[in-house]
């Protein structure tokens, strides 16, 4: 077994993960929403995804309010049990809204993939894997150009990550 193979298996058992975890989420949770962060929590789930450590990667941790959606009262001499207010949906998972944020505050990336780190009572935590097409590392390299092509910009507001082709049933 390789070292990532023995880093997946301890995200696994909590009570070897969370102790570590516990002062971190209390301090990403003082944090901005998004914040651009130098090396990966999870390097084995980052490398999976296609993350490597050079020029042109970008990486940046998300947190996303949990719990449903609630629309706006209509405040118009209705009862409340019947204005439907609560209960609803939103057709985007979580992990998808995180990497729409990802990429709304860093408009000169484009979003590679994510995966979620952990929870803590009111937040979820995603990391976001950005490219940088107009970088020459990532221009040169076979595996990742055909980010730099037009057609695929702003691929996660059009719902053409993992995630997004997830939550629009195409997996």
């Amino acid at each position: 077994m390789n070292s990532y193979s023995y880093m997946r298996k301890a995200w696994k058992k909590k009570e070897v993960v969370e102790p570590l975890l516990k002062k971190r989420l209390i301090e990403w949770r003082k944090q901005h929403t998004v914040e651009r962060i130098e090396k990966p929590t999870r390097l084995d789930r980052a490398r999976t995804l296609g993350y490597k450590a050079k020029q042109g990667y970008v990486l940046a941790r998300v947190k996303i309010r949990k719990g449903g959606r609630r629309r706006p009262a209509d405040r118009r001499g209705r009862k409340p049990s019947k204005a439907g207010l609560v209960h609803f949906t939103f057709g985007k998972s979580k992990q998808w809204i995180a990497e729409e944020k990802a990429q709304r505050r860093f408009p000169n990336l484009e979003v590679l993939n994510s995966y979620p780190i952990s929870s803590i009572g009111t937040e979820h935590f995603f990391e976001i894997i950005l490219v940088d097409p107009d970088n020459p590392n990532i221009r040169n390299d076979p595996k990742i150009n055909w980010v730099c092509n037009p057609a695929n910009r702003r691929r996660v507001l059009r719902g053409l990550t993992s995630t997004g082709k997830k939550s629009r049933g195409l997996k």
